[in-house]
């Protein structure tokens, strides 16, 4: 599957913004508290386009949040396609092609001035719609640690990948099984 610049861009920004939920965290703290952590969310992604952020855009990027942890949790592709098109049409999504900040020519979906909500619904809402149409949608996963359950998209060639990041969820857990069978085979 051919991943663009701009499609792993908006892949990157919601798995993150997915992270950023409150229950998705094992500490159970809010990734988007305020307006600050919001501009560091857009600074980190360096998402284009951006106004002056308000309360009102804090709100709705916290809805389209929770309906992306939808598409995440989405048993079928059926699913997952029914939000996906929900938060595609209410962004107003308008494909349009640019070349901005050193970039070459890539698809924008959303529309000029739009808010940031409707910025990440658009294109993060594309990214994902890839997925489904390609016939890939198990591959936008949550990890598999019991005490993680982050979002994250399998890009391993034979779709194996079980954690979102192998060197703390997946090497913690190898190495309780490791202490485990070492215990049991003591006595």
């Amino acid at each position: 599957m051919l991943i663009t610049h701009d499609t792993r861009c908006a892949l990157d920004a919601v798995v993150d913004l997915v992270n950023t939920a409150p229950d998705d965290d094992s500490a159970g703290t809010e990734g988007l508290a305020d307006l600050a952590a919001l501009g560091e969310f857009v600074r980190n992604h360096d998402i284009s386009d951006v106004g002056v952020l308000s309360e009102r855009d804090l709100t709705g990027v916290r809805h389209i949040r929770s309906r992306f942890r939808e598409v995440f949790a989405a048993p079928e592709p059926q699913a997952a396609a029914a939000v996906i098109n929900e938060l595609i049409a209410a962004a107003g999504t308008t494909p349009r092609l640019t070349d901005h900040d050193g970039y070459d020519w890539h698809v924008h979906y959303f529309a000029p001035g739009a808010s940031i909500a409707d910025h990440l619904a658009a294109d993060c809402g594309m990214a994902l719609a890839f997925f489904v149409v390609a016939g890939e949608q198990e591959r936008l996963r949550r990890c598999e640690a019991p005490d993680c359950r982050h979002a994250f998209v399998d890009l391993s060639r034979n779709r194996s990948r079980r954690y979102c990041d192998s060197r703390t969820c997946g090497n913690r857990l190898h190495v309780a099984a490791y202490r485990a069978r070492r215990k049991e085979a003591a006595g």
